[in-house]
């Protein structure tokens, strides 16, 4: 027999001590292959590449108080942190519906959850916008409750592919489904100085959303390329060039997320979205049927709380969260993506 033949092929190897790119990370991006060094990077308050790190998972768990024999529905799956610790709770019994429109992590999420033994028996997944939760009703009957996480996956912001991040270049994308609509590359070339700015104040409260707009829309038709995130980056930059030496670099920084979460949003049409599924969720919720809504936005906060607080006057929600419940000092300390978290809730009368 020849041994040489049995091996397994050895991983690709990259430059120097540690791998820098996206694609050569093989640790963290098979995190069940090496559970040890992915524990070492979450002790230290990172989340690996190619992971998502769920939150708030207590406080959504003790609030939806899941049974067996309950049907609910994970609006959101992503990596399918929130969809394993409800299906455990199920245990075996009863029904969960999820749903995701990312053409790449559905299918990885759903093959790791197979994995685990959480069969079509007990999961349903769905690729399919949130917004048509009236689908899943239907199919479903009345549900006992929902969860929907509205925050971007880790697994998309590590992926230079996508367009998420500053940190690598990569191209301008910001599409949750990159098969679908067009990208923020292609949208900036044809927007208008008026409709970009708007759109950075709405979306963002971006303070500078003149300037910036103003930049950009010049570049653009100077035949200056914003096709990357580093390109766009850039003239954010030489934009506020302006401001003092000592709070540029701060304010650079926070205003690049601002304006690509404002571009995120417009792409994917995410409040329009959430509006949507806001005003189907008391036909599809049984009675005392629950929902929790994570929020990660001021926009998105503001419109949760607005719809569950005009449903609770009307009689249709006989209860909501008085206060949005924010993540432990403890979960931001070891996870510092939940800083911005806000989660509400509301029970179907």
């Amino acid at each position: 027999m020849d041994h040489a033949e049995s091996k397994p092929p050895r991983r690709v190897r990259y430059k120097g001590t540690h791998p820098k790119t996206f694609k050569e990370k093989y640790k963290e991006l098979n995190p069940e292959l090496y559970a040890d060094d992915v524990e070492k990077i979450i002790q230290k308050g990172y989340t690996p590449v190619g992971m998502h790190r769920s939150i708030c998972v207590d406080e959504i768990l003790e609030f939806l108080n899941i049974q067996p024999g309950q049907v609910g529905l994970d609006a959101t799956l992503g990596y399918g942190g929130h969809t394993l610790e409800i299906l455990k709770r199920l245990n075996n019994k009863g029904k969960l519906y999820a749903t995701d429109i990312d053409p790449f992590e559905l299918p990885r999420t759903k093959e790791r959850l197979q994995t685990l033994g959480y069969g079509e028996d007990i999961l349903q997944i769905r690729k399919m916008n949130f917004s048509e939760i009236d689908q899943i009703a239907a199919e479903a009957g009345g549900l006992d409750f929902v969860l929907a996480d509205l925050g971007v996956s880790s697994m998309q912001i590590d992926n230079p592919e996508r367009g998420f991040s500053l940190k690598v270049d990569g191209p301008l994308d910001l599409r949750l489904n990159p098969k679908a609509g067009q990208s923020a590359a292609t949208l900036l070339k044809t927007i208008t100085q008026p409709h970009l700015e708007e759109l950075l104040f709405t979306n963002a409260d971006e303070p500078y959303a003149e300037i910036i707009s103003t930049a950009i829309v010049t570049s653009i038709k100077k035949g200056i390329a914003i096709n990357t995130t580093h390109q766009l980056k850039e003239v954010i930059k030489d934009a506020l060039d302006f401001l003092p030496q000592s709070e540029r670099i701060d304010t650079i920084k926070k205003t690049c997320t601002r304006c690509f979460q404002a571009l995120r949003i417009e792409i994917n049409d995410e409040f329009g979205v959430l509006d949507k599924f806001l005003a189907k969720l008391p036909d599809v919720l049984a009675t005392g049927g629950k929902v929790a809504i994570l929020s990660f936005h001021s926009g998105e906060d503001r419109r949760v709380k607005k719809a569950f607080q005009l449903f609770n006057r009307e009689g249709i929600y006989s209860e909501v969260a008085p206060e949005p419940i924010r993540p432990s000092a403890a979960e931001i300390g070891s996870n510092p993506r939940a800083r911005s978290a806000k989660l509400r809730w509301a029970i179907k009368a």
